[in-house]
């Protein structure tokens, strides 16, 4: 994505690509979310780190953080173009993890900062913005609502734990025979194996 820094509410902050350096104190802003899942992993910075370098070597995605006067992180934002097929093959941009500073809220900063996230996605040929929101997030759904979002499709998630069978420690006799589709014979353990030459 084309994307260049930009002041936002007169100058009194400016979004601009994330580096690096700010992946701790984007990290601390999303887990400081009073919704999160008690249940969440809550990864260490290398992991946070890891991803961040997934995500900013990747031409699709833009990560964007807005900083204060005083160069602290009060925002964040990640923007995703997404070529689909399908509804006359128009280009989306998906907007991602929208976190606003706690003290910051409710002052014009977040609309601010989507409305620059939409101009970003039509410069870059989307002609599509599509978000999710927490169900239990009322304040955030009046609020996207305001900027012009529809309520026009349910989300669903699964979380792809990982699969014994997948990563090969679930432990299995290789020596049971399997049918076509792969799933261990059923064995009778309560009658006497036939013999050869027996009738069964």
């Amino acid at each position: 994505m084309q994307i260049h820094p930009a002041p936002l509410l007169a100058g009194s902050f400016r979004v601009r690509r994330a580096c690096r350096a700010d992946v701790g104190p984007i990290a601390a802003l999303l887990e400081a979310d009073a919704l999160g899942s008690p249940e969440a992993p809550h990864p260490d910075l290398d992991t946070y780190r890891r991803t961040f370098e997934a995500i900013d070597a990747d031409p699709a995605h833009f990560l964007a953080v807005v900083e204060d006067g005083a160069g602290t992180i009060a925002a964040t934002a990640q923007l995703t173009l997404l070529p689909c097929l399908a509804a006359g093959a128009v280009t989306r941009l998906q907007v991602e993890a929208v976190h606003v500073r706690a003290d910051l809220r409710s002052r014009g900063l977040g609309a601010a900062l989507m409305d620059w996230a939409l101009v970003q996605g039509r410069q870059n040929g989307a002609g599509l913005a599509q978000l999710t929101s927490n169900l239990r997030r009322q304040d955030a759904h009046r609020f996207y609502r305001s900027l012009g979002f529809e309520p026009t499709h349910i989300g669903f998630k699964h979380h792809l734990t990982a699969n014994p069978k997948e990563t090969g420690t679930e432990e299995e006799d290789h020596n049971v025979p399997h049918n076509r589709n792969g799933e261990p014979e059923r064995r009778d353990t309560d009658s006497p194996a036939r013999q050869p030459g027996l009738p069964g």
